[in-house]
Formats: structure tokens, C-alpha cells, sequence
């Protein structure tokens, strides 16, 4: 399994524990919110505000709260506004992290990164410290059982991915983002399923932890998931599927 599909399918196998907490929710509302205020209300014009609906309707959110969500960005109906911003760091062994957020206190959510990196061996960083490690990309993840290699490769490379690959018990498929909904669509529309699928940022590079260091690793990138502020995290942390398992 490779790296950038690890964490992904860590957060997948979580999801549960997510959506107890109401977190799933809370992030897809920010997401939408913040995505029609920097792109418009209209989701045929603004990919970002797409993918968020879309994201929003694969979790069941009512229509209502989708439209409110809109609303606020858009500015037709008061509520919070939001920053969003992406932050640096290192997490053990010189792991790059990279986390998203989206906040109404750039003060407290600055603060409550420091402490986590802080106290799970890793530090923050300056801006442009691993971004250039990260590049956009989309992420669809298909179980081995549900396709052929051959029919898969032809149902997404004809809709525009660049990539495939075996991945143990799934295939990986990799998009740019803007081939990203086509090739989603094209997957769909071939009877298809996918485990899990989001345009997230793809490292160039993999670092792999063992031991002490991978567990100190997951606390932290656990620790980060859990702040309120977090929308995403992405990391260029790799370890064996063992370690993923426990």
C-alpha cells in the first residue's frame, strides 16, 4: 500500500468514530460554506463547491443544510465566516504534515497546532518549509473484488486519470483535479463502487517509520484530525500494513 493511500484509508476504517462525534458534518459544512464564499453559490461553475456537494450527499446531509451551507458563503444568510489556511510541519523522524484548516480564530486554531505537534514529537514550520513536497491531486480507491485491472484501466483512462495501480487489495486511481469528477462519474456509471475517493495533496516522496516512531506518528496525525479547526491532514508517512491493522 502505498503512502498517499495510507491515511486515507486509515481516516475511511475511522469514519464511524467521525461520524459519532458529529466532526463529518461539521468539516462538510465548513467545506461548502467556504467554497461558495471564494468561488459562488453555483456549483456548475465552481468544481470545489461540487465536490463538497457531492461529499455532503455521500454522507446523507438534508438538502436544507446543504442550501444554508451555500447561503452563508454566498453571504445571503449571516453566519461564520471562515479562514482557510494551510499549515507546515514535521512530525517524527522529519515526517512532512501538512494540515488544512478552517477557522473563525486564526489565533486559537495557530495555538492548538503548536501544542499538538509539541507534545507528539513533531514541530510546526514555516510556510513553504514541505509544501513543495505536495501536489493536487485527485484519489479514487477501488476494491480488487469489484473490478478487473483491465476493464478499470479502460473505464478511467478513456474518462482522463492519469494513473493506476495495484495497491494489495484495491486499485489506486490518481486524477488531476480537474479530471477528477469525469473520472469519479465514469466509475459510477460503470457499476462501481469506490472505497473511498477525495481530491486531497499527493506527496512526491514516501518516508517510512517503524516501531516507536510510527505510533508516535498515528498519535499525532489522530490528535491533529481531532482539533476542531482541522479540515484535512496530509502526510508523506508511510508503514507497513501491520502497523495500520493495530
Amino acid at each position: 500500500m502505498s503512502g498517499h493511500s495510507k491515511w486515507a484509508t486509515i481516516k475511511h476504517k475511522k469514519g464511524a468514530a467521525d461520524a459519532k462525534r458529529g466532526k463529518i458534518f461539521t468539516r462538510l459544512i465548513k467545506e461548502i460554506s467556504i467554497a461558495a464564499k471564494q468561488g459562488g453559490g453555483d456549483p456548475d461553475g465552481n468544481p470545489r463547491l461540487r465536490t463538497a456537494i457531492l461529499a455532503a450527499k455521500a454522507e446523507n446531509m438534508p438538502a436544507d443544510n446543504i442550501k444554508r451551507a451555500i447561503q452563508r458563503g454566498t453571504g445571503e444568510l449571516e453566519g461564520v465566516s471562515y479562514e482557510d489556511i494551510m499549515y507546515e510541519g514535521y512530525g517524527p523522524g522529519g515526517v512532512a504534515i501538512m494540515v488544512q484548516v478552517l477557522t473563525d480564530n486564526k489565533n486559537r486554531a495557530v495555538s492548538e497546532l503548536r501544542h499538538a505537534f509539541s507534545k507528539n514529537n513533531g514541530n510546526l514550520g514555516e510556510v513553504g518549509s514541505v509544501g513543495y513536497l505536495f501536489t493536487k491531486k485527485g484519489l479514487i480507491i477501488v476494491a480488487k473484488s469489484a473490478v478487473s485491472e483491465e476493464k478499470l484501466t479502460e473505464i478511467v483512462l478513456d474518462a482522463g486519470a492519469d494513473d493506476l495501480s495495484d495497491e494489495g487489495d484495491t486499485w489506486e486511481v490518481i486524477t488531476d483535479p480537474k479530471d477528477y469528477d469525469a473520472v469519479l462519474a465514469a466509475i459510477k456509471a460503470a457499476g462501481i463502487t469506490p472505497e473511498h475517493a477525495e481530491v486531497t495533496m499527493i506527496a512526491s516522496t514516501y518516508q517510512k517509520l517503524e516501531g516507536t516512531q510510527a505510533a508516535a506518528m498515528m498519535r499525532l496525525l489522530e490528535t491533529l484530525e481531532d482539533l476542531d479547526d482541522t479540515q484535512n491532514v496530509y502526510t508523506n508517512f508511510d508503514m507497513d500494513e501491520v502497523a495500520v491493522a493495530g
